[in-house]
Parts: C-alpha cells; structure tokens; sequence
C-alpha cells in the first residue's frame, strides 16, 4: 500500500503532535528532576553563586532544567512516532523529501518582506492537508503579486 499526499500530510500533523506531547512531559520531568535535585542541596545563604542570590540561581537552573527537557522532548517524540508507525517509516521520508522540494520550489523569496507585507509560512509548516497546500500556493503566488506590485 503506498501513502497518498493526504495520508502523509495527517501523518506529518501526528508526528508535530507527538513531538509536542513529548517536549511537554520532558519539560515537566526534567523540572522535577530539577526541583528534586536542588530542593536537597543545602543553601548558605551567605554566599553568592556567580554574583547572585543562591536562590535566584536555583530558580534558573530549575527553569534550565525544564528548558533542556523541552529541548529533549522533539528527540523523545520522534522516536516514539517512528515505533509507532514503522510501517510508513520509508515512505514518509521520500514524501517528505518531496514534499520539500515542492515547498523550496514555490516559496517566496523573504528577502523583500516587510511589516506590511509578511512571507507567509516559509517553511509550510501550517500544512495538513492537500487544501491547505493549495492555499498556502496561492498565498504565496497572492506574496508575489503584491511584492511585484510595490517594486
């Protein structure tokens, strides 16, 4: 069974979608992890660390903590999509190139945007579905034709 252009493009959506899930249950975990961590090293609050208030200092690497699980959550996500759909594992990564040829071949050039006068989703990365794409064409034809218009 091959995947067809709508099938890829849902596929594509689920795959953001896991990616997120991901980078949200990582952010929290290494939060905790940070919380857990500092919350039993002793604070002499006396002394500064790096200049600052030791507290303000554990705040932020609390908040690092998080951050870096944000970062890890993508990587955690994929994984977890390419078990998922192992199946389609091949097939999504020659639409996917595909499909950004398609979108590196009808995008805009952003070097003459502007405040009033924005690219419209470069990377197309609002596509879900085959409307869409033809839509994310036409806005970038409806770009162009302005962009003309001004020059």
């Amino acid at each position: 069974e091959t995947l067809d252009w709508d099938s890829f493009l849902k596929l594509r959506r689920l795959r953001r979608r896991y990616n997120l899930a991901s980078s949200i249950f990582t952010s929290f975990v290494g939060t905790s992890i940070g919380i857990g961590y500092l919350a039993n090293k002793e604070i002499d609050v006396t002394q500064t660390i790096l200049g600052m208030d030791p507290l303000i200092m554990f705040g932020l690497a609390t908040v690092g903590c998080g951050a870096a699980g944000w970062l890890v959550g993508p990587s955690v996500g994929g994984a977890a999509f390419n078990i998922a759909k192992k199946r389609w594992i091949s097939q999504i990564a020659e639409r996917e190139r595909e499909f950004l040829k398609h979108i590196q071949k009808n995008r805009v050039d952003p070097s003459f945007q502007s405040f009033s006068n924005p690219v419209p989703d470069y990377y197309g990365e609002k596509i879900g579905s085959v409307k869409q794409y033809r839509q994310w064409l036409k806005d970038q034809r409806a770009y162009n034709k302005k962009r003309e218009a001004f020059l």
